[in-house]
Formats: structure tokens, C-alpha cells, sequence
């Protein structure tokens, strides 16, 4: 046999090794240690590392070849002539399966061509050029399938499966033209670890089949492949190998998606994968981006402290923050002189008027009073802790950054009736306030510009990112303590049924909760889900949403997917403060929505299935939600 499939033979059993104590597979174990210590010394070597990579897109080609051959030879004439629609149901989990050992890949290097292989079943929008593009792929062939097939659609199915079989020859054709390096295949492979715990098991793209643990699996085996071209023979590499065998397997063995225990597995498995890739990846000197973004390239986990970078959304490179700006900020979060204007109904009122501190940057009205007290605000106020940790603000999405906001509230009219150049006259001719934006803005040489007060104001912003409660911190007790546990098994309960059963974790993804998506959180989205004007009205409450901004169908009703941290501290809750209690909210999503209470809403975008929780289950989630509340 020869030296390099020997080496294969060795590296495929490692796992068994790791599963089974026995003396004779020890034995085995270090009979070939000599051997596999040789492969080390090769694999250490820098053409080894690069020889990897040709492997690594070997391997993606072979698998991509495999997944377009199991829609040619078994989904299409499945859809084409079967009458069988278990055959059919069992051919599309075998495809779903097949595309998961390309995910890490595919999202990674083609995102856009991703859209239309496994993206969700929605229309995409465009909102900016008016546009909308029908959806694809493997979630909408899901919905002709499951739960039942109807015949009376065959015609729709095959059309969507020759779809998507002409998506696979982009990815053919892209991944031809793509050149890997050795950090970009570690970057992808960790990020398909997050991409796992956010999306993958909280069954983002399997909601109707709920086949996310055994897809789970598939991917792991699929990265134990690929981890396998960089193997060495150092305790390293087998914890790593070791971690993904077991993770395969606890995933092999869940029984029930709505029992899994999504806490134990994070806690136990893939908080210390991820962390141990990004150590064997150091260890091969194969060092993580020096790149901002969101996600922080060297956290290790999604859960560590200071896991995200708020600098990631500034709009440029001079907009990021240092202390003496978010000073400046914080002073200026406080000062009336922002509303002044030459209106006598100005100067009554500051940004902390309505985002209070104490009241977690919100202030516990439906709505506010307009500034001049005739009336109220259009919206509820949204609480400002983590808002830096998103690519839209506004429940309509209407500003890109936290500097377009402060502007629009400082000069609507409602709002604080302002004038940003007014207010940089004004500050201009206070001496304390030259000097703190001489100091916050160094290059600043002859005026205060109103630029100047938004990115001021936008420091103090990204500095209320608090990311640190309960749940945070019982994410991060690896392995647990000997003392009380952080959460209790009521709201472990809890949590599991927010990425499970409740399917919460769908829209308001972790560890974020609000609606930017993982794992590169570059995304924010909205949705519809038909809040009534009141508790249980079958009244649709007439606000527009992002309709309002673009005339297009998809987007009457919709509003920005808010975060859930913190959320007992900022009732009452959504656009507009209808529901006063957190006991509402559940029961209007328990009851599928605005769908669920009777209204007509063809583009509710919040399944309208009623979710069957129990009282118990409710009880579970609303203490879990509680867990969210950040440590002042």
C-alpha cells in the first residue's frame, strides 16, 4: 500500500479510535504513531499547506459533482414520473444533506448564487431600485414536498429543480475561477460552526421537513474532511478531530427536533470546536484576518465578551470611535441644545428625553408626546442598547447608519424640532464644548461641522453594546462551574424552545437576538407578522411600515426585526406599543401572528401555524427571555 493512502486509511479511523477505550484500538493507535508523526513533519511544511488547499477544492468539485448527480439521476425523475411521495420526500433529504458538505464554501465565496440555491422561500427586494426577485432552490422545493406533495403542482416542482440545476453550473463555473488560500478555507470552516449554532439548528432553512440535526451532522462530517487535508500529528489536531466526531455523533443521536437540548450541545460541543479550530489553526501559523468586522475574526466563540466590533458599521474609517468621542457623545446624549432652534417649541428636549437610561435607553410610553404636546410620536421607542450592532436603524430601516439617525431625529419635527447646523453654531461659541471636540476630533482645525455631532453622538451609541447577561455568561461556562448553575433548568427549557419548537430563533437569531444575520452579520432584516391595533383586535394597525418608503407588495407592514435582549426592561412592545405585557406577545405569536388572529394578510412573512406551546412552555420561554436582561 502506498505511504499516502495508508495515511488516509489512518486519519478515517481516528475517530472510532476516540470513541472506543479499548486496549486493542489504543494499541493500534500507537503502533502507527511513528507513521502518522512522519505525516506530521510533511504536513508542518509549507508546500503541504498549499497542497491542501488544491485539496480542499478537490473536494468541494467531488461533492458539488455528487449533489448535481443526485438531482439529475434521482430528484428530477422523482418529480417527473414517481407517484411515491415518501421516494420523493427521502431523494430531497439526500439532496439537502449533499448540499450541506458544500456550505461552508458556498456561502462563504458565493453568497449571491446561494440566494438562489438555498436561500428562503421569499421574494428578494430590492427595495432601493424597486425591484423584486422571484426566490429558489432547495427551501422552495421544500414547500411542493413537504408536508405533502400535490400532484396538481408536478409541473411547479420540476421547474424548480431544473432551476436550481442550472444554479450548479455557477457554482462549477465560480469555483473554477476562485483561488483559496490556507486562512481562507480555516475562516470558512469556523464561520460554518456559527452558521450552525444560529441558523442550521434552530431549523432556519428546514422549517417544514425539520431535518436540521441530521443536516447538522452531514456538515460537521463534511468539515472533518476537510480539517482532515491539515492533519498533524499533535494533540491539537486530535482534540480537534476528537470534538468533531463526538459533535457528529450527539447529533446523530437526537432523536426529536423540538426536545433537542440546543444548550447542552453548544456549551458541550461547538463553543469548544470553534475554539479549538482557531487554536490548531494558530498553531499551524495560519494567523486570522487582521480585517474589521462585526464578528471579530479571533473570537472564539460567538459568545466571548468583546466577540463584536460596533466600528464594523461606521460608515468610514475617520467615523470609528476612541474615548474622547464617545465623552463628547455622552454629553451632547444629555444637552437640550440639540432641539434648540429659532422655533419657540424648540429646546425642550434632549436624546435622552425619550431613550432613558433607566428604562434601558427606552422610556415605557405606547408612544411619546410630539415635542409640541399636540399629539404623539408615529412609533414606539426602540431601546439603544446593542442598536450599534446592525446595518439599518428605524423599525422602516430608512437609515444605513447610527449618524443618519441622529439626524433625522434631531430635525424631525415631532421629534426635537432641530437644527444640526444651529446646534454646531451654538456649540461653536461654548469654550468647554470647543475643547471636547478639539479633543474628540484632533483634525478638526476651524468650525464645528454638523458631521461632527452625528458621529459624536454615534460613539456613545456603539459604546452601549452590553452583551453581557446571564445567559451570556452561562454560555461561557465551559465546563461548568462546581457551584449554582446560571440558568435554571426552566430557563434552559426556555432557551431550547426559542431555537426550537418556538422557532423565535428564525428571526431573531443568536446570539445578537434581533435580526442582523449570522454568522457575518452584514444583513438586517424585516419582517411581517401583522401586529394589531390593539390586544387580540382583528385590526391590522394601520402604519405602512417600509411601504411607506418603497411601493412594493412584499413590504406593506413590514418593520425591522428588534432585539429581544433586554426585553423586560422596554415594554410596552412592537412599532406601536401595543402589547404592554410580555405574556401578550407570546400569545399573539402563539397564535401564528396577525394571520392567526383573523386578519387578512397574504404577505405575512411570520409562519402562520399556530405554535401549540403550553402554558408551561410559555412560562419556560418567558424566563428565559428574562436571562437577556444585561448586568448594569
Amino acid at each position: 500500500m502506498r505511504l499516502g493512502t495508508w495515511a488516509k486509511a489512518v486519519r478515517l479511523s481516528l475517530c472510532a479510535v476516540f470513541r472506543n477505550k479499548g486496549v486493542f484500538l489504543l494499541s493500534f493507535l500507537g503502533a502507527t504513531l511513528v507513521f502518522v508523526g512522519l505525516l506530521g513533519q510533511m504536513d508542518s511544511k509549507p508546500p503541504r499547506h498549499r497542497s491542501a488547499t488544491e485539496r480542499v477544492k478537490q473536494q468541494f468539485s467531488h461533492d458539488l459533482a455528487a449533489f448535481r448527480t443526485l438531482i439529475e439521476t434521482r430528484l428530477l425523475p422523482l418529480a417527473e414520473h414517481s407517484a411515491s411521495p415518501d421516494s420523493l420526500k427521502t431523494a430531497f433529504l439526500a439532496c439537502r444533506r449533499a448540499y450541506k458538505k458544500l456550505e461552508p464554501f458556498t456561502e462563504y465565496y458565493f453568497p449571491a448564487t446561494t440566494r438562489l440555491v438555498n436561500g428562503p422561500p421569499l421574494p428578494e427586494i430590492e427595495a432601493e431600485d424597486n425591484r423584486i426577485s422571484e426566490p429558489g432552490g432547495l427551501q422552495v422545493i421544500e414547500e411542493l414536498v413537504f408536508p405533502e406533495f400535490d400532484p396538481n403542482r408536478r409541473s411547479d416542482l420540476i421547474r424548480e429543480i431544473k432551476k436550481l440545476r442550472r444554479e450548479l453550473l455557477r457554482y462549477a463555473a465560480l469555483g473554477n475561477d476562485t483561488a483559496l488560500t490556507d486562512a481562507h478555507v480555516c475562516d470558512a470552516l469556523r464561520l460554518q460552526i456559527f452558521r450552525i449554532i444560529t441558523l442550521g439548528i434552530s431549523g432556519f432553512d428546514t422549517p417544514r421537513c425539520q431535518a436540521a440535526l441530521p443536516e447538522a451532522a452531514a456538515s460537521l462530517r463534511s468539515l472533518r474532511t476537510y480539517w482532515s487535508f491539515y492533519s498533524t500529528n499533535t494533540p491539537c489536531f486530535r482534540r480537534l478531530v476528537q470534538l468533531l466526531c463526538d459533535s457528529e455523533t450527539h447529533l446523530n443521536r437526537a432523536s426529536d427536533f423540538n426536545t433537542f437540548d440546543r444548550f447542552q450541545f453548544i456549551t458541550t460541543f461547538a463553543n469548544p470546536l470553534s475554539t479549538q479550530m482557531l487554536a490548531f489553526q494558530k498553531q499551524q501559523n495560519i494567523q486570522p484576518f487582521n480585517e474589521l468586522r462585526a464578528l471579530r475574526t479571533d473570537a472564539k466563540t460567538l459568545f466571548d465578551t468583546n466577540a463584536f466590533n460596533p466600528d464594523f458599521y461606521a460608515p468610514t474609517v475617520a467615523m470609528r470611535t476612541n474615548p474622547a468621542k464617545v465623552l463628547l457623545g455622552k454629553k451632547l446624549f444629555s444637552d437640550p441644545i440639540l432641539s434648540a432652534s429659532d422655533d419657540p417649541s424648540g429646546g425642550k428636549r434632549s436624546c435622552a428625553s425619550c431613550h432613558q437610561p433607566d428604562k434601558a435607553f427606552t422610556d415605557g410610553l405606547p408612544k411619546n408626546a410630539t415635542l409640541s404636546g399636540r399629539g404623539f410620536v408615529r412609533r414606539n421607542t426602540p431601546t439603544l442598547l446593542n442598536a450599534a450592532l446592525q446595518n439599518a436603524l428605524f423599525y422602516d430601516l430608512r437609515a444605513q447608519t447610527l449618524e443618519n439617525q441622529s439626524s433625522e431625529v434631531i430635525q424631525n419635527v415631532e421629534e426635537m424640532h432641530g437644527s444640526l447646523e444651529h446646534a454646531a453654531r451654538t456649540l461653536q461659541q461654548n469654550s468647554r464644548y470647543r475643547a471636547w471636540f478639539k479633543k474628540a476630533f484632533p483634525t478638526l482645525r476651524d468650525s464645528i461641522e454638523p458631521i461632527h455631532i452625528q458621529n459624536a453622538l454615534a460613539a456613545y451609541e456603539r459604546s452601549l453594546v452590553r452583551l453581557n447577561s446571564r445567559f451570556d455568561r452561562s454560555m461561557r461556562e465551559h465546563p461548568p462551574g462546581t457551584g449554582k448553575r446560571l440558568l435554571s433548568a426552566e430557563e434552559r427549557l426556555g432557551f431550547n424552545l426559542f431555537m426550537g419548537k418556538a422557532k423565535c430563533g428564525t428571526c431573531h437569531f443568536l446570539p445578537l437576538f434581533n435580526g442582523t444575520v449570522p454568522p457575518v452579520f452584514t444583513q438586517t432584516e424585516s419582517e411581517v407578522i401583522g401586529v394589531p391595533v390593539q390586544p387580540n383586535r382583528r385590526q391590522i394597525d394601520p402604519d405602512p411600515g417600509r411601504y411607506a418608503l418603497f411601493r412594493l407588495d412584499p413590504l406593506k407592514y413590514a418593520f425591522k426585526t428588534p432585539t429581544v435582549r433586554n426585553i423586560a426592561q422596554t415594554s410596552p412592545y412592537m412599532h406601536n406599543g401595543a402589547y404592554q405585557t410580555l405574556e401578550e406577545v407570546l400569545q399573539f405569536y402563539n397564535q401564528g401572528g396577525g394571520r392567526g388572529l383573523g386578519i387578512q394578510l397574504e404577505n405575512q412573512t411570520l409562519p402562520t401555524d399556530k405554535l401549540e406551546l403550553t402554558d408551561a412552555e410559555q412560562s419556560a420561554l418567558l424566563a428565559f427571555l428574562k436571562t437577556l436582561s444585561d448586568a448594569k
